[in-house]
C-alpha cells in the first residue's frame, strides 16, 4: 500500500524528532508552492506499506493568525492527505488535544501518537491510551519518538486504519444555544451553494465565519458575494450578542467550549494518576540554576566558549585534510594542463575559489552539531528566554530572538529563514525592526570569511575572537534595532509569551540528521551559486588583461635577468628540479624572475574589469584599510558572503604575494603586504554589518511588503559598515595593530 500521511503538532511536541525517526536518510527539504515556510518531506517503508511522508509546520491551532497555521490547514484541506498522524504531547494532554479537535472538526481522518509518554511518567501522569481512543474515537499510540519507541505500531495502526477508511466524518461539539442555533442557520445556507466545496465541511466553514477567519471569508467574498455577506450577518448578530451578555467575542466561546469538551474526556478515566502539582520538576530545577538573573548570563557566556572552542579545536584538523585535498588538486592540474585561460580558469578560478569555501566545511560541520545539540536538548529556548528582558529595552519583542538566532545569533544560521521566522511578530513595527536587523547576525555564510580572518591574524586566540564577533553582531543589532524603533519605526512594545520545552538529551539520529541537514545545504551552495559566481569573478579579474606591448616588455626583462647570469647559473636554473640546493647566484636570480612573475600577474588583475573597479573604491577603501583586491571581494560578497572567501582565494593566486608562500590562503594573507591585525579586523566589522546578501534583501522587501525596505538594508547596512570599519581600522592602527 501507498499513502500519503501528514505529521502535525504542537510545536515541542517531538513532531520533527518522529519525522526523522520514521525518515532517517530518505528524506528532502523544500518550500510549500508560493511561500517561503520550510517543508520537509520523507519516505517511510516497512513491510508492504511505503509512506510519502510530510512533516507539517507546528502550530497551536488552526486558525490563521500566523502563515505556518495557514500553510499547515491549506495543506490537509486541499492536498487531502490519507491520514493525519497529531503528534501530541503527553505531559501536556489538554492543551495539545485542542489541535486534535480541529483536525477532528475539519472532517480529516487522524491518529494520536501519544508522544513523550517517559516525560509524563516521570512528571506522575498517567494515561489509560485505550480509554482515550475509545472517547476520542480514533487510534492513540504510545510513543518517545527520541528513541524511536512505538513508531512501528503507530504506523502499522495508521496502515490498518486507512484501509478500513473507517473514519466516521467531521466531529460536532455542541457551543452553546447561540452559536449551535447560529451554526445550523449558517449551513443551511451553505448547502447547495458555490461556497458548498468537497474540501471545507459546511459547519467547519460556517465555525470559519464565527471566528472571524480572514483567509476563508475573502474566499467566500470572491466566490459567492451574497453568500458571504449572509454569513457574515449573522456572526456579526452573535458577536453583538456575546459582547452585551457575557462581554467576550465568538472565538473566545468557542475555545471555551472546546476546552470544555477535552476536560470532559480527561474526567471519564482517561487519567489514571494525577500528577503531583507542587511537584518541581528536573526541568524546572535545571531552570532555577540556568535562567537565573545572575548565573543565567554568566553559564550562556561559558556555553558559547565552549561552543567556539570546540568547533575551532577540533575542526582544526580535518580542515587541514580539505585544504590538502584541494591543494593536491591545484597541483594535480598544474602539472595536466597546458598553460593558458583553461589552466587559470581550473586552478584560479574553480579550484581555488570553491577551494577556499570548502576548506571550511569541517568547521562548518562542528559548529552545526553544537548548534544542534544546544537547539535539541531545550537550551536555546532558555536562551530566547533570557534574552528576552534585554530586547525589550531595545524597543524589540522577545519572539525577535528566535529570529535572531535562526539567523546565525550563536553562529551557523541564514538570514532567509531568520526573516522568514519574523512573521510570528503581531506588531508590524517589531517585526520591521527585527526583519531589518537579524542580516547582522553571524550566519553560515560570514562564518568562513571570520575563521579565515581569525587563523590569520589571532590564531592563538581563536575562540575568544569568535565570542567577541558574536558579542559586536549582538550589540550592534541592538542599538540599531534601537535607532530605528526612536526614529523610522516608532511604537509600543507588545507582551511576550513562550513555552519552553522540557530538557531532552539529544539523540544520535537526531544530531547526525540535522547537521548532515545543514552541512550538506552549505556544499550544495559551495558547489553551484559559489562557484558560478567564482567563474564571473575569474572572468572580470582576467579580461582583459594585459597589452601585447606589455607582455612584451615583462618578457624583455625575463630575457635580460637571464641573460646577465653567468653560463654556470643558467644551467643550474635549466635543471632546478634536479637540484638538491641552488647556489646563492642561481636563488638570487630566481627571485628576480619569480619577482617580475608576480608583477606581470598584479599588473594583469589590475588591469582587468574587476581590477579596475577595485582600484576606482579605493581611494575610499583605504580609510578602512582595504586595499583594491579586497574591495573586489567584498564587491563579490553582495550576491552571497562566503564569495568574499573564494574571490580573496582567485585574487592572491592570480598574482602571488610572496614566492615561497604556497599554504593555505591565510597563511598568503598573513604574509601579504598591506595586512595587519588591524585590517583584518576592520574586514570583520565590515562583513558583520555590511548589506545582506541579494537573496536576504528580496525576502526582506517582500516581508517587509516595499522594495524601499529592501534598498534601505543596503544601503543604510553599507554605509554603517563602512564607517564602523573605519574607526575600527584607525584605532587599530593608532595602536600599533
Amino acid at each position: 500500500m501507498e499513502a500519503t500521511i501528514a505529521l502535525a503538532g504542537n510545536p515541542n511536541s517531538g513532531k520533527t524528532t518522529l519525522f526523522n525517526a520514521l525518515t532517517g536518510a530518505r528524506q528532502h527539504i523544500g518550500n510549500y508552492p508560493g511561500v517561503t515556510v520550510e517543508k520537509k518531506e520523507g519516505t517511510y517503508i516497512n513491510k508492504n506499506n511505503k509512506f510519502h511522508v510530510v512533516d507539517l509546520p507546528g502550530t497551536y491551532s488552526l486558525t490563521a493568525y500566523s502563515l505556518e497555521e495557514v500553510v499547515a490547514r491549506d495543506y490537509i484541506l486541499n492536498e487531502k492527505p490519507n491520514m493525519v498522524v497529531n503528534i501530541v504531547d503527553a505531559s501536556n494532554l489538554e492543551r495539545n488535544l485542542y489541535l486534535t479537535l480541529q483536525f477532528m472538526e475539519m472532517g480529516v481522518p487522524v491518529c494520536i501518537s501519544l508522544n513523550m509518554m517517559d516525560v509524563a511518567e516521570n512528571r506522575g501522569i498517567g494515561i489509560d491510551t485505550g480509554r482515550l481512543a475509545e472517547l476520542m474515537g480514533v487510534p492513540v499510540i504510545p510513543t518517545v519518538a527520541r528513541r524511536g519507541e512505538g513508531k512501528q505500531a503507530l504506523m502499522e495502526a495508521v496502515a490498518a486504519g486507512i484501509e478500513k477508511n473507517a473514519y466516521s466524518g467531521p466531529l460536532c461539539i455542541s457551543y452553546g444555544e447561540d452559536i449551535d442555533r447560529a451554526l445550523d442557520e449558517m449551513e443551511t445556507i451553505l448547502q447547495d451553494s458555490p461556497l458548498e466545496d468537497e474540501r471545507y465541511p459546511r459547519r467547519w466553514l460556517a465555525m470559519k465565519y464565527l471566528e472571524n477567519d480572514e483567509k476563508i471569508t475573502a474566499l467566500g467574498s470572491r466566490k459567492a458575494p451574497a453568500v458571504s455577506e449572509s454569513l457574515a450577518k449573522i456572526a456579526r448578530r452573535v458577536e453583538a450578542h456575546l459582547q452585551s451578555t457575557l462581554g467576550v467575542n465568538a472565538e473566545a466561546v468557542i475555545a471555551d467550549y472546546r476546552y470544555g469538551y477535552i476536560r470532559s474526556v480527561m474526567k471519564k478515566g482517561v487519567l489514571t494518576e494525577r500528577p503531583n502539582l507542587d511537584r518541581l520538576f528536573m526541568s524546572d530545577r535545571i531552570d532555577k540554576v540556568v535562567t537565573n538573573r545572575f548565573f543565567g548570563p554568566l553559564i550562556m557566556v561559558g556555553v558559547l566558549l565552549t561552543l567556539y572552542h570546540f568547533t575551532f579545536t577540533y575542526s582544526g584538523i580535518p580542515v587541514g585534510w580539505v585544504e590538502g585535498l584541494f591543494g593536491w588538486l591545484g597541483e594535480t592540474a598544474d602539472g595536466l594542463l597546458p598553460e593558458g585561460l583553461l589552466k587559470s580558469l581550473v586552478i584560479s578560478g574553480m579550484i581555488d575559489g570553491v577551494g577556499g569555501v570548502m576548506g571550511f566545511v569541517p568547521l562548518i560541520m562542528f559548529m552545526f552539531l553544537g548548534i544542534s545539540i544546544l537547539e535539541d536538548s531545550g537550551y536555546l529556548a532558555r536562551v530566547a528566554f533570557m534574552l528576552d528582558r534585554v530586547f525589550r529595552v531595545f524597543g524589540l519583542h522577545g519572539s525577535s530572538v528566535m529570529a535572531f538566532i535562526v539567523s546565525g545569533g550563536i553562529a551557523g544560521g541564514c538570514a532567509v529563514p531568520g526573516v522568514m521566522a519574523t512573521r510570528t511578530l503581531k506588531s508590524p513595527r517589531e517585526r520591521l525592526a527585527t526583519l531589518l536587523t537579524v542580516p547582522f547576525m553571524n550566519c553560515g555564510a560570514k562564518l568562513p570569511v571570520f575563521a579565515l580572518l581569525v587563523a590569520a591574524f589571532f590564531p592563538k586566540n581563536e575562540a575568544l575572537m569568535m565570542f567577541i564577533i558574536t558579542l559586536i553582531a549582538w550589540t550592534g543589532a541592538l542599538l540599531v534595532a534601537r535607532l530605528l524603533r526612536s526614529t523610522a519605526i516608532r511604537g509600543e512594545s507588545t507582551p511576550f509569551v513562550m513555552e519552553l520545552p522540557p530538557y531532552r538529551l539529544p539523540t544520535f539520529k537526531g544530531l547526525t540528521i540535522h547537521t548532515w541537514e545543514r552541512t550538506w545545504q552549505y556544499i550544495k551552495k559551495a558547489g553551484t551559486v559559489i562557484l558560478t559566481v567564482s567563474v564571473i569573478l575569474w572572468a572580470m579579474m582576467t579580461f582583459p588583461g594585459l597589452s601585447d606591448d606589455q607582455r612584451a616588455r615583462y618578457t624583455n626583462q625575463r630575457s635580460d635577468i637571464l641573460n646577465s647570469a653567468s653560463p654556470a647559473v643558467q644551467a643550474e636554473l635549466q635543471h632546478m628540479e634536479e637540484s638538491v640546493a641552488l647556489s646563492p647566484a642561481a636563488i638570487e636570480v630566481r627571485d628576480a624572475l619569480l619577482a617580475v612573475d608576480g608583477e606581470e600577474a598584479e599588473a594583469g588583475l589590475r588591469n582587468s574589469v574587476a581590477g579596475r573597479i577595485g582600484g576606482v573604491l579605493e581611494p575610499i577603501s583605504r580609510l578602512a584599510g582595504f586595499d583594491w583586491r579586497t574591495n573586489i571581494a567584498l564587491v563579490g560578497g553582495f550576491a552571497a558572503k562566503e564569495v568574499v572567501v573564494s574571490t580573496l582565494g582567485t585574487a592572491y593566486s592570480l598574482g602571488e604575494v610572496d614566492p615561497e608562500e604556497t599554504g593555505s590562503l591565510a597563511g598568503r594573507l598573513a604574509a601579504a603586504p598591506g595586512w595587519s591585525p588591524a585590517v583584518a579586523f576592520a574586514l570583520i566589522i565590515f562583513t558583520i554589518f555590511y548589506a545582506p546578501c541579494f537573496v536576504s534583501v528580496v525576502c526582506i522587501a517582500r516581508e517587509a511588503g516595499s522594495w524601499k525596505w529592501g534598498v534601505f538594508s543596503m544601503v543604510f547596512n553599507t554605509v554603517l559598515a563602512f564607517m564602523l570599519a573605519a574607526i575600527a581600522f584607525q584605532v587599530g592602527r593608532g595602536l600599533g595593530f
